[in-house]
């Protein structure tokens, strides 16, 4: 079931991402973060953006949010997704209803916050096949990649970009 996060769900969201913190290079953090900090970054980001949780038999299996790109003023038009499954729940459609349901609060946003969102951009550390079919799916294109940007888990790491522009959905 897709629903809207809650602070509650702090713990769960917590597990999740640590476990891609500390097994993975899907996100460039190294140390695990605290329960308190996800409620603070949750706070934080529903305070403008869109966040949603995928709950199956009361447990958290997912979660996507958009958030600001980059603080500069120029970028105000534009936002970046974040979209993480559960370990063995991948495969399942979960990701498509995450990215989905925050690709279609946009206009919700704008209304909002009195400002047009003209481009969605995807961070993906590469090789990632299904994050990049799920963005494919949703219509962004490949549009950058940066060579060895990141160290982590004693390797060099590439980064793809993706966007998408909603003036071309």
């Amino acid at each position: 079931m897709l629903r809207t996060v809650t602070i509650h769900d702090a713990a769960a969201i917590c597990e999740i991402y640590n476990y891609y913190v500390t097994h993975s290079v899907a996100t460039f953090e190294e140390k695990p973060i605290s329960v308190p900090e996800g409620e603070n970054r949750i706070r934080e980001i529903i305070s403008t953006y869109p966040w949603f949780v995928w709950e199956e038999e009361g447990i958290v299996r997912g979660f996507s949010y958009l958030h600001q790109f980059h603080t500069r003023c120029a970028y105000r038009f534009t936002v970046e997704d974040t979209v993480y499954v559960y370990p063995g729940f991948e495969g399942k459609a979960i990701g498509t209803a995450l990215l989905g349901a925050v690709l279609e609060t946009i206009e919700e946003l704008e209304k909002r916050e009195k400002r047009t969102v003209h481009a969605v951009i995807a961070a993906i550390t590469l090789p990632n096949e299904r994050s990049k079919k799920l963005h494919e799916h949703f219509s962004f294109k490949h549009v950058g990649h940066f060579k060895e940007v990141g160290y982590k888990m004693g390797q060099w790491l590439d980064v793809g970009y993706w966007e998408l522009i909603r003036d071309r959905i």
